[in-house]
C-alpha cells in the first residue's frame, strides 16, 4: 500500500483534542502525519494553554508534498489558520486536485469561505455554520467526496475514523479501534 503523507496545521488557539487525538489515531494506524506549526517557532499553544512542540514550521514546508491536509478547530485557532493566505490557497488547490481535505469544529468555516462547501454535505460546530451553499448535517462527522468535516471536540474520534477509512483497510481499522477500546459492539450498548 502506498504511504499517505498527512499534515495537520497547528495554530495558536487550536482545540487540543482535535489536534492530538487525530495525530494519535493516525500514528497508531501507521500513517505518516507531520505536526506543522503555523508560528515562526515550533512551539504552539492550544486553546487550553497546553504548550507543545510541532515537528515542522509551515514556512519550511510545501503543502503540495502532502496527500491529506487536516485543520483542527477552536475559535482562535481557526481565526489564526484563516489569516494565512498561502494556506488558504494551498487548501483550495489541494481540494481541487481531489486530495483528501479535512476540518473539524470551527475550521470547516474556512472551507465555506473558500466556496468548497457548495453542493456538499458537511458539518461543523453549529455556531460556525453559514450560508455556504451546501447541506449542513446533524452528524458527528461527514464525508462527501474528498472532503471530511466534523462538529467539534466530542466528534474527534469519529473525525479521525473517517480520515482513516480513506487511508487503511477494514482489518487495520479494527486493530486501531481495539487498541483504543472503541469497537462498535461497545458503542451500541
Amino acid at each position: 500500500m502506498e504511504e499517505n503523507k498527512c499534515a495537520i496545521f497547528l495554530a495558536d488557539g487550536f482545540e487540543t483534542c482535535e489536534g492530538l487525538i487525530v495525530i494519535d489515531l493516525l500514528r497508531r494506524a501507521g500513517i505518516h502525519i507531520d505536526m506543522i506549526s503555523m508560528n515562526e517557532t515550533l512551539t504552539v499553544t492550544t486553546s487550553q494553554n497546553v504548550v507543545l512542540q510541532a515537528e515542522k514550521r509551515y514556512i519550511d514546508i510545501d503543502p503540495e508534498d502532502y496527500d491529506v491536509l487536516i485543520l483542527p478547530g477552536g475559535k482562535v485557532g481557526t481565526k489564526n489558520l484563516e489569516s494565512v493566505d498561502s494556506l488558504k490557497e494551498a487548501i483550495k488547490m489541494h481540494y481541487s486536485e481531489g486530495k483528501l481535505t479535512c476540518a473539524i469544529c470551527a475550521a470547516p468555516s474556512i472551507f465555506g469561505h473558500l466556496g468548497m462547501l457548495k453542493g456538499k454535505r458537511y458539518t461543523c460546530f453549529p455556531d460556525f455554520d453559514g450560508a455556504y451553499g451546501g447541506t449542513y448535517m446533524q452528524e458527528l462527522a461527514v464525508t462527501d467526496g474528498n472532503l471530511i468535516t466534523a462538529r467539534g471536540m466530542g466528534a474527534t474520534l469519529e473525525f479521525a475514523r473517517e480520515i482513516l477509512k480513506q487511508l487503511i483497510d477494514e482489518e487495520a481499522m479494527k486493530k486501531v479501534q481495539h487498541g483504543i477500546q472503541y469497537e462498535h459492539s461497545f458503542r451500541n450498548e
